[in-house]
Order: C-alpha cells, then sequence, then structure tokens
C-alpha cells in the first residue's frame, strides 16, 4: 500500500470513518498497555517491597485494630487502613503504592468503607504468605555465616601459625624444572 493511502486510511480511522474498517484495512494499535496482572497480584507485590519489619507490623496491625477500611487513611468511626495500623504497631515505612494497590484491590472509589472480612483475611494471608517467602530465604544468616568464617580465617591462633611454620620430620626437597636431556658439556667442549 502507498505510504499516502496508508495514511489516509489511519486518519480515516481516527476520524471514525466506520466503513474502512469493514472492509479489512489494519487497524492501527493501541496506545495504552494492558494490565495482565489481577488486584491481588498488584496488592501482593506492594507487599513484597515492604521492609520485612513493616509487614510484620502490618500484620500485628491489622489483627490488633476492630475496624480495618479502604478509600482513606483513617475515618471518623475510628478505623485505619493497613498502613496507619501498621504505623501504630511500629512499621514506620510509608510506601504509596501499597495504599494505591489496596484501595484497588479493594474497589474503594467512593471515599472511606470498611473492609469485609473476605479483604482483610485476603490481605493477612498475602501478609503470613509473604512472611513465611522472606524468611525462608534467609540471606541474612548465610552473609553472617560467611563473614563469620572470614573472620576466623584472618584470625587464626599464633599456635597454629608456628606449626605451619616449623616443620617436624623429614624435609623433602625437589628441583622446580627438569634437566634437559641434551648432555652438558664440559670444559674444552663447552667453547664451541
Amino acid at each position: 500500500m502507498p505510504a499516502a493511502k496508508a495514511c489516509h486510511t489511519l486518519g480515516a480511522h481516527r476520524l471514525g470513518i466506520g466503513w474502512m474498517a469493514k472492509e479489512g484495512v489494519a487497524q492501527p494499535m493501541r496506545n495504552r498497555r494492558r494490565h495482565t496482572s489481577s488486584p491481588v497480584e498488584r496488592l501482593r507485590l506492594a507487599i513484597d517491597c515492604l521492609p520485612v519489619g513493616t509487614r510484620e507490623a502490618m500484620l500485628a496491625g491489622v489483627r490488633a485494630n476492630e475496624r480495618i477500611i479502604a478509600g482513606a487513611y483513617v475515618d471518623v468511626d475510628g478505623g485505619v487502613c493497613p498502613m496507619l495500623a501498621a504505623h501504630r504497631a511500629g512499621g514506620r515505612t510509608d510506601l504509596l503504592s501499597f495504599a494505591r494497590s489496596w484501595d484497588r484491590f479493594t474497589r474503594a472509589t467512593r471515599g472511606p468503607r470498611t473492609a469485609t472480612e473476605r479483604e482483610v483475611g485476603i490481605l493477612i494471608a498475602q501478609l503470613q504468605d509473604s512472611l513465611v517467602c522472606a524468611t525462608s530465604v534467609d540471606l541474612d544468616v548465610a552473609i553472617k555465616e560467611h563473614r563469620e568464617l572470614l573472620r576466623r580465617a584472618r584470625v587464626r591462633p599464633r599456635s597454629l601459625l608456628s606449626q605451619a611454620a616449623d616443620p617436624t620430620g623429614e624435609i623433602l626437597a625437589r628441583r622446580l624444572r627438569r634437566p634437559s636431556r641434551a648432555p652438558r658439556l664440559v670444559g674444552a667442549d663447552a667453547s664451541l
């Protein structure tokens, strides 16, 4: 298809001329990216981005509070969002992506409302699973053990060093290079 005709076809589509689409003319690509993840998956991703201490505090705060809300930080009846519950339980992190994903998950678009038991149950399950996954990695423990081994290797007891420096028993010595197979010339024959 000539370039001029292609531009005309795309322009016609943008103007809303429907007969071009019926003839099988190529349609322009979508500009918006489709979301392939569900609201639960996005909530889990936001939870996993929180520090472990904040996740633990959020779990304790959500369990301790009677009213967990969605759509606001706090309401007039004393309900709190999970992030405020975490803050009150000692998790001093402010992550806007968690608040947005929580509100998307709960579909809270018209102001604050009490989260359902199902929503709170899913949040608690996701927090627990995230904490289990975080502690099963034990990367911090492995790093700590590695550093301890390095420290022990650097600080060897003097008695071990002195034993290694003064061996007992017979000492064997050998040449590092093999002698060449050609016979050495000695004396007057060496001047050739």
